[in-house]
């Protein structure tokens, strides 16, 4: 590990323009089956929000944040996408162009599992072969779930939101903690749902709130109907509830995906609005001070083994380096 030159900011890209979410949408699906008329449909999300997702703007904000954090180690600032420019091969070639060797990067996903850890893992893998010889080394930082950092801004954000609610409606509030569903059969699902379960307690907890206030959700399933995905889904819990409040905390996500926009803001909301209940979302945690200084503290520990690692909860940090390479322990 270290010395580190450059650091590298990973996500999962969103398209720009109208013209370019198809060829987004087919990207991120390459190798699927997924039929064109889904893509077409979930196209519609991007057109409405007017062609452009959130996330690629979020990034650039981010990466101007770290480069004020990080400006005292002397690492070059990168950025590169899983899914649409800029990609992870043009910034690693563009890396070993600038005579970068060794670089650290954190990935814009909190959790354990293949699509929110591994496959970046293979991705920056994939684009260190497509670059060649001269590449340079890339280190991930180790999965943050349950690091004040990023527990921290969530438990301000879900104040501030329930602060908001002031449950005019009368009946409660309900707080449902939401994140990406994945096939159950993926091996790491257990991981993943277990992670995200433990980062909605701890939230919860700095919340003040009790047991029955809250619960755990999914969302933006793709897959068959006939596949058992995590649930329960977000509107479907939205609309079972009898709370004349319903705040909504987009806990999978570092910053706001089209997920966040379409699935929640808009499917989630009229799932309350049927049903005459009060919606909120909770902002994402996107460039909180206290986020952006743990990206600077984790930096700092991937670079001196002798730094104590901070981990809130009953798990502990998690390490470098996943144990056997799979995120299963």
């Amino acid at each position: 590990m270290g010395p580190y030159d450059a650091f590298l900011l990973v996500s999962f890209g969103g398209p720009e323009r109208h013209e370019d979410v198809m060829p987004f949408l087919r990207r991120v699906t390459a190798g699927r089956n997924v039929p064109e008329t889904r893509l077409l449909r979930v196209a519609q999300h991007y057109h409405a929000a007017g062609g452009r997702s959130p996330i690629n703007d979020q990034c650039r904000t981010l990466l101007q944040a770290l480069g004020a954090e990080l400006s005292e180690l002397a690492l070059r600032l990168y950025w590169g996408n899983r899914n649409w420019h800029p990609l992870l091969e043009d910034t690693l070639a563009a890396m070993r162009d600038d005579g970068i060797d060794q670089a650290v990067a954190l990935v814009t996903s909190a959790y354990g599992g293949y699509s929110s850890c591994r496959q970046y893992l293979e991705d920056i893998e994939r684009a260190r072969a497509a670059v060649g010889p001269g590449a340079p080394v890339v280190d991930k930082l180790r999965l943050f779930y349950n690091h004040p950092g990023w527990v921290g801004p969530w438990v301000t954000s879900l104040q501030r939101a329930l602060e908001e609610v002031d449950e005019p409606e009368g009946g409660g509030t309900v707080v449902l903690f939401s994140a990406h569903s994945v096939p159950e059969a993926m091996p790491e699902a257990g991981l993943y749902a277990a992670q995200v379960r433990e980062t909605a307690r701890l939230v919860a907890e700095g919340a003040g709130l009790a047991l029955g206030q809250w619960r755990l959700v999914w969302q933006s399933r793709s897959g068959s109907p006939g596949s058992a995905w995590l649930e329960p889904d977000v509107c479907d819990a939205v609309l079972a509830s009898e709370a004349g409040a319903v705040v909504v905390v987009p806990l999978g996500f570092v910053s706001d995906h089209m997920e966040v926009l379409h699935d929640l803001d808009v499917e989630a909301a009229a799932a309350a609005r049927k049903r005459g209940a009060r919606f909120v979302r909770a902002a994402t945690v996107s460039t909180d001070p206290a986020f952006v200084a743990m990206v600077r503290e984790l930096v700092q520990e991937r670079s001196d083994p002798s730094m104590p690692r901070r981990a809130l909860g009953r798990y502990g940090p998690w390490p470098d380096d996943c144990p056997g390479g799979h995120c299963l322990a």
